[in-house]
């Protein structure tokens, strides 16, 4: 902006102000940069309790977690495919898990509470699919072997299509990767965001760290329960018609 008259303009490194001899008018105001700090908190806040329950909870089937603010406190639920490993004997494992939480991020007793449900279909799971093909390679199973077995037990759950990649010392000394595909995939575009699953884990092993990578396509679920209700943007529907119905009401009008 340009300032005229005897105007100058003060830039400083979070805000500037505009000086005018009549009045002062404030560009960005400290209720604005609250409001920034709270999302990038939260967003932080989420990351490490996910690395955190990752680390912590990955031989138990650990498939995600939630975080859900409420007025009085902060409600974490837990997905994985054993829950009752989770839960702990009389609850034991997860009052460990909250006292963790609560020393980690210096949160009061009642500020956070702990839960944990069942993955409802750990076929469909990229996370519970990934720490499957990290828990057989620690056995020693071949890399064929164990991505095959997952891609089938992917499709056998009904997903639209999958993909493992394995990366790292999987044979020689030279690094290389494996790619696994089997149906269809979305690649770009907004639908990816809800409609393909991705995990990501490191395997450990006395060769090296191979890196791990699960996408799976979920299907169209008009209640939601086992992929997105929302339609693919693309998707073109045959309708099947009568013999003897009057096919001109579906031609295209002309453009005049």
């Amino acid at each position: 902006a340009r300032c005229k008259g005897n105007a100058k303009k003060i830039v400083g490194p979070l805000f500037f102000r505009v000086f005018t001899d009549h009045h002062t008018t404030p560009i960005m105001s400290n209720q604005l940069k609250s409001k920034k700090r709270f999302f990038v908190s939260q967003g932080v806040f989420v990351a490490e309790l996910n690395e955190f329950l990752k680390r912590e909870l990955g031989n138990k089937g650990y498939a995600g977690v939630e975080v859900n603010p409420t007025p009085k406190r902060k409600e974490i639920i837990i997905s994985a495919t054993q829950p009752q490993e989770v839960l702990g004997d009389k609850g034991r494992r997860i009052r460990e898990l909250t006292s963790a939480v609560q020393k980690r991020f210096n949160l009061d007793d009642s500020a956070v509470e702990l839960y944990a449900k069942s993955v409802p279909d750990r076929g469909l799971s990229a996370n519970a699919q990934a720490e499957a093909v990290k828990s057989s390679l620690l056995e020693g199973v071949a890399v064929r072997k164990a991505c095959y077995g997952a891609i089938r037990f992917i499709m056998d759950a009904g997903a639209t299509g999958c993909e493992i990649i394995v990366s790292g010392k999987l044979r020689a000394q030279r690094a290389s990767a494996m790619k696994f595909r089997e149906g269809y995939m979305l690649r770009t575009g907004h639908p990816t965001t809800y409609y393909v699953a991705t995990a990501v884990r490191h395997v450990k092993l006395r060769q090296g760290v191979l890196g791990v990578q699960v996408k799976i396509m979920l299907p169209w679920d008009a209640t939601g329960r086992k992929g997105p209700s929302r339609v693919i943007p693309d998707r073109v529907e045959i309708v099947n018609t009568k013999e003897g119905e009057d096919w001109s009401r579906y031609e295209p009008a002309s453009v005049q």
